[in-house]
């Protein structure tokens, strides 16, 4: 049991130095409630103990203080000038130990905490937007933080537990992670309004292969590229940007050259670029969430199980 010294800050234990270092919590407990029963056998019963135990170990609380805390008399007990003065501190020191198992409770369970959760692109479509709101609504005391970064820097934090979780394309392979389905993304064409592709509703591979693709890129890290050339073939032409998603974009919108965005990336609306359907069977990317197999955070087992659940029942991948 630990001591109620304790429960201070150092820097204010001396205020408390009538507080043998000895003290249990259980003390605390007794002498509070026999205040407000102004009865031990009362306390006792309240406590679930016997009177003798009670009584017992005001007692000797007492001899350790050098302090008498409770004038006894046939109808009862009364708190003396000391006892009262104690109190307050008292029922401070039990609040805050109130505090600590509610909070342990709530952590233990996973039902509040952090989860930091890392992102290549912002999750403002469909389905990833409903399902981040769901766990939001069922979660409301766990705080949820976005990282926005690119594969070698999510993965780089990830190794560092800078962030708990991260939503990644399939085909950005990660080592020495645990990983989920969580849906599957039809792939779209995004266009510059000029560019007479954008006058069909629909465009195929064949009639994509004459165009530059513009693609996010980073040393060591060319996954969108390999990505696209396992769809499109390898006659492609490609320009890489260590650049945002954003950033290639006003790329496309510039003419420079056109890129691939999922269905979800295609609800916002960027000046000048238009989304076209690929009509192929193969136009399509799977999105998973990735996490540390060791983590031992119990918030972030709770999201993991909560996004692969609800990717599950609602069939998205």
């Amino acid at each position: 049991m630990c001591s109620v010294s304790a429960c201070f800050p150092v820097g204010e234990r001396n205020l408390y130095c009538m507080v043998h270092e000895d003290m249990e919590f259980r003390d605390l407990m007794y002498l509070e409630a026999s205040a407000v029963a102004g009865n031990f056998t009362r306390a006792a019963k309240s406590l679930g103990l016997n009177t003798s135990t009670v009584s017992r170990r005001i007692g000797k609380i007492e001899d350790e203080l050098g302090l008498t805390l409770f004038e006894r008399g046939h109808a009862g007990v009364h708190l003396t000038s000391g006892g009262n003065a104690l109190l307050p501190h008292i029922r401070r020191a039990l609040a805050e130990l109130q505090m600590i198992r509610n909070v342990s409770a709530q952590t233990g369970s996973g039902i509040a905490g952090d989860v930091r959760l890392g992102v290549r692109v912002p999750p403002i479509g469909e389905p990833i937007r409903s399902l981040l709101t769901g766990w939001q609504q069922e979660h409301c005391d766990v705080v949820l933080t976005i990282f926005e970064m690119n594969e070698l820097e999510s993965r780089a934090a990830m190794r560092e537990r800078r962030i708990d979780v991260a939503l990644m394309a399939r085909h950005s392979q990660w080592l020495d992670v645990a990983t989920a389905p969580i849906c599957r993304e039809q792939l779209l064409a995004a266009l510059a309004r000029t560019n007479p592709l954008a006058r069909r509703k629909t465009v195929d591979w064949d009639a994509l292969k004459g165009e530059t693709f513009l693609v996010q890129g980073w040393d060591h890290s060319q996954s969108d590229r390999e990505f696209y050339t396992s769809l499109i073939g390898r006659r492609v032409t490609f320009q890489s940007h260590a650049a945002s998603h954003q950033s290639v974009l006003a790329l496309v919108a510039a003419g420079v050259g056109i890129t691939l965005v999922t269905k979800s990336q295609a609800e916002v609306v960027f000046p000048e670029v238009v989304y076209r359907p690929i009509g192929e069977d193969n136009a399509w990317a799977e999105i998973e969430l990735l996490w540390n197999p060791n983590a031992e955070d119990p918030v972030v087992g709770r999201f993991v199980a909560f996004m692969r659940d609800q990717a599950r029942s609602r069939k998205l991948f």
